[in-house]
């Protein structure tokens, strides 16, 4: 019989053993643009239930343990893995909310609840990946207890069942066989499991390795600007200025050649009396050692681009940890009719979002998947009788849906749109004459009808849709579809935008993030407007948006 202590310290084993292994699990992902990776979102939405724990005491029964986790589970789901994680775990408090211990069969039958909620809440569920694992897991362990309900045994073979499913993953979803890796999200699982029997098999925990800090952090808003650290080829920014020697027979246009060899990003003016040169390398002594042959230094500055970069990405963590993490969401009564919630990144996007009647607008989206918990405390914000709410990002509409069973006092309409731009569009189709379900309707139709573009950089390298890719290559994705790669963020907008209009275009909005300046995005603007037959307007909006260069909308 399992005890509740037992079933206390194995989800803490399991939550313990995926966050060791969390980085082998985000390795797994196949597709190149920088994601939530799936064993943050997994890990983060595990490791939700364990400050939970910690108030169940040790005599507690099992009913009072799930009593505590499932919830935390729930609230705490991130990213399309963590909700399925989280709806896995949902038979333990349906099947054991009043029981002192359970045996194996129980453990399976609730196991079997939670994998028929799983596969019911994917739309389109797809085989190969942890839906599989999961479901095979249950079906050889429901075959074995038929000649035994130990819930060592049986755990058991819950384990070896999901390993074996995990095997054959790459054979079920051609796209993990060509990429020669099995699915992240069902390996995630099988960590789990394997946490939770080394407890019910043995009574050890598997104990976490890492930062005890990381249990409880957000590394999910990580720094967007960290993502672009290896975008940074040399080091050392070098600028100086040579006064010239009359001596000198030396031509300008050998050190600007030399240059070139050391580093990029080379700029060499000169005239009768210096030469200014700017460059990027590796090895400042020798750039240095060039220029001292033209004449004398009148100035000299070395800076560790990478170092900056580093400090700039602490801060910009910070401060999306203060936005997330720190700063709670007061409830409000629902006072109005109806009121508007929004998932966006970047101060412009947020404030684009604002400015169309958003009541509450969460920080998050690629890369940044926000709880279910958050979610739910941002509808509880917004003072109105029916919110509609805008996950923006096709990986936070999941746990956006589970916030919908929590809320008792207004009623939340989900508009499941995928990217910024559909939630824009479907946030202004909104007309106050109509009922609720039909705006939900006709918001969905209207988002559905937008062309979203996408310029981000691949942060690994890999072959995807036929493209072999390098690690920060410039990635342009046609709503959500690779089309090219690009070396420059510039041209890839240009080229995808010329892919994405047709005559009937009527409007054009390009947001352009940090990391581009306004003349780079006043460039793309312009030889957008060159490839133009009819009279389409176009729009330019900072966002500052991580990840994406740009975010392009056509309407």
């Amino acid at each position: 019989m399992i005890s509740g202590i037992q079933l206390k310290n194995a989800v803490i084993s399991g939550a313990n053993n995926i966050l060791n292994n969390k980085n082998l699990v985000n390795d797994l992902n196949i597709f190149p643009v920088p994601d939530g990776d799936t064993g943050t979102n997994m890990s983060m939405t595990i490791t939700s239930s364990i400050k939970a724990l910690e108030s169940v005491p040790d005599g507690a029964t099992v009913g009072e343990t799930v009593k505590a986790f499932v919830p935390a589970l729930l609230r705490g789901a991130r990213g399309n893995s963590g909700v399925i994680l989280s709806i896995l775990f949902r038979g333990f408090g349906k099947l054991f909310s009043d029981s002192e211990t359970v045996n194996g069969t129980d453990l399976i039958n609730a196991l079997d609840i939670g994998v028929k909620a799983a596969y019911g809440a994917v739309t389109k569920p797809t085989e190969g990946t942890m839906l599989t694992v999961a479901r095979m897991a249950c079906e050889r362990a429901q075959r074995a207890m038929k000649m035994n309900n130990d819930a060592v045994y049986l755990w058991g073979e819950v384990c070896e069942g999901a390993y074996d499913a995990l095997k054959i993953t790459p054979d079920l979803l051609p796209v993990l066989k060509k990429a020669g890796v099995v699915d992240a999200g069902g390996k995630g699982l099988c960590l789990i499991f394997e946490g939770m029997l080394s407890v019910f098999k043995e009574d050890k925990i598997i104990e976490f390795v890492g930062d005890k800090a990381d249990i409880n952090s957000d590394d999910a808003f990580r720094s967007a600007a960290a993502e672009f650290d290896s975008d940074i080829t040399f080091t050392y920014c070098t600028e100086f200025i040579v006064k010239r020697s009359k001596l000198c027979k030396l031509r300008v246009m050998k050190l600007r050649e030399r240059l070139q060899k050391i580093g990029d990003c080379v700029v060499v003016v000169d005239d009768e009396e210096i030469i200014k040169v700017h460059v990027h390398t590796e090895n400042p002594g020798k750039a240095l050692e060039e220029g001292i042959k033209y004449g004398q230094f009148l100035t000299v500055k070395v800076e560790n681009m990478k170092e900056q970069h580093r400090q700039a990405a602490e801060k910009q963590r910070e401060k999306q940890q203060e936005v997330n993490n720190d700063v709670h969401l007061e409830a409000k009564y629902p006072e109005k009719e109806v009121g508007f919630v929004a998932v966006a990144a970047g101060d412009g996007v947020v404030n684009l979002f604002k400015d169309l009647g958003c009541d509450v607008v969460i920080s998050g989206g690629q890369t940044m998947n926000p709880s279910t918990e958050k979610i739910t405390e941002a509808i509880m914000a917004t003072p109105a009788k029916t919110v509609y709410v805008f996950p923006n990002n096709k990986n936070i509409i999941m746990s956006a849906q589970q916030s919908v069973d929590l809320i008792k006092d207004r009623t939340v309409i989900i508009v499941p749109t995928k990217t910024v731009p559909q939630g824009a569009a479907a946030i202004l189709s909104y007309d106050s004459d109509m009922g609720s379900q039909e705006n939900a309707e006709a918001m969905l139709e209207t988002a559905s009808k937008v062309k979203t573009g996408q310029i981000t950089f691949a942060a690994r390298d890999s072959e995807f849709s036929g493209f072999k890719i390098k690690e920060n290559d410039i990635l342009a994705l046609a709503d959500g579809k690779l089309l090219f790669a690009d070396k420059d963020p510039i041209n890839a907008a240009v080229n995808l935008t010329k892919k994405l209009i047709t005559k009937e275009t009527e409007f054009i909005t390009l947001i352009y993030g940090e990391g581009i300046s306004t003349e780079q995005a006043e460039e793309a603007k312009e030889r957008i407007e060159k490839l133009l037959k009819n009279s389409a307007e176009i729009t330019l909006v900072e966002g500052k948006q991580p990840i994406y260069h740009f975010i392009i909308s056509v309407e």
